[in-house]
Order: structure tokens, then sequence, then C-alpha cells
């Protein structure tokens, strides 16, 4: 991959964080879109991964990967609940 492409990733990546009392973290729809996954059940395929390389790894999954419901709002304005997770920096870390 070439050196530019990876710094507007990296940039559009930090730009993608969001905070909770503090607390940094990213929607994995968010990066969903991102990583240009078209289908949210591709991309919930490479969370459930890296959910397992996290426990491989010694730590609590919960703390880095959190399921949650959130509301969008449709093109005729009602809203509908979604799933996202909230993923925290060393969830969205590669882990080898």
């Amino acid at each position: 991959m070439e050196k530019n492409t990876i710094k507007k990733l990296k940039s559009a990546f930090e730009e993608c964080i969001r905070d909770k009392n503090g607390i940094e973290f990213w929607f994995a729809r968010d990066l969903q879109t991102l990583l240009d996954y078209e289908e949210w059940r591709n991309f919930t395929n490479v969370i459930e991964k890296a959910e397992i390389a996290c426990k491989t790894s010694g730590h609590d999954v919960l703390n880095h990967f959190v399921d949650v419901t959130k509301k969008v709002r449709l093109g005729s304005e009602a809203e509908r609940e979604i799933d996202d997770v909230m993923l925290s920096r060393y969830a969205c870390t590669p882990q080898n």
C-alpha cells in the first residue's frame, strides 16, 4: 500500500473518533464505510475475528467491543434502530 494512501486512511480514521466521558471510541459502522465494506454482515465477520484475537491475547473483549443499538433517520424522516459496536483503539489495531 502506498505511503500516501496509508496517511489518508490514518487521517480519516482519526476523524471518526468519538468521545464519551473522556473515553475515545469508534463506531464500527463508521469504520465499515471507511474501509469500503458495502454490507454490515461482511464487516461483522471482521469484528468477530478481531474479538477472537483480543481474547487470545489475554484481553477482556468487553473492554474493547461494546454492542450498542442506535437510531438512524430514514429518508422518510422515520427512525429505525440498527446494531453497531463501539470499538476501543485497541480493538481497531491490527493484531499479529
